[in-house]
């Protein structure tokens, strides 16, 4: 049983259109019909909804909501929706970003401005660096996992990030 445009999550978020489809999940444009909002919402394929899969998002999931800085993209809500035959399938929002990743930008331009450049690389540090303090590692840094949108950066999908289950005390 797949997830299907026009599907309504916990109630609230009704999908609107695929985005992308990494190795283990999909990324759709939804709607927050509370708040009248676009939102992405990233739902773990259904084929992968075993005990491994699963457990392996709900991580995601958790190390993504402790991670509080302006270039990674906060968690809004997440849940599980069940399939007609009853597979649980969890899904997380994030706040859906309007513009392009750093793949298509590379590919559209032979060579980017060095300001550019600087920018884009500092601000994927700065988050790196918080992840790093909270010790978590990305694992998987790439051009299609950081998010362009006029002069903002984000990096995305800490999909298998890793990170011990419980935060570092600080001090």
């Amino acid at each position: 049983m797949q997830i299907l445009v026009g599907s309504t999550l916990d109630q609230r978020y009704t999908l609107e259109r695929l985005l992308g489809r990494g190795g283990m999940a999909s990324v759709w444009l939804g709607r927050d019909t509370r708040y009248d909002r676009l939102v992405a919402i990233k739902t773990l394929d259904p084929e992968l909804a075993g005990a491994v899969g699963a457990d392996r998002f709900l991580r995601e999931i958790r190390v993504t909501a402790r991670l509080n800085h302006p270039v990674i993209l906060p968690i809004l809500d997440s849940g599980v929706v069940r399939t007609a035959d009853s597979t649980a399938i969890p899904w997380y929002a994030m706040p859906y970003v309007e513009g392009e990743s750093l793949r298509a930008r590379l590919e559209r331009e032979s060579q980017m401005p060095i300001d550019d450049a600087l920018r884009i690389t500092s601000a994927i540090g700065s988050a790196l660096e918080l992840a790093h303090r909270e010790m978590v590692i990305h694992r998987d840094i790439k051009p299609e996992n950081i998010l362009l949108s006029g002069e903002n950066v984000y990096v995305v999908d800490f999909g298998i990030a890793k990170a011990p289950l419980t935060r570092r005390p600080s001090g």
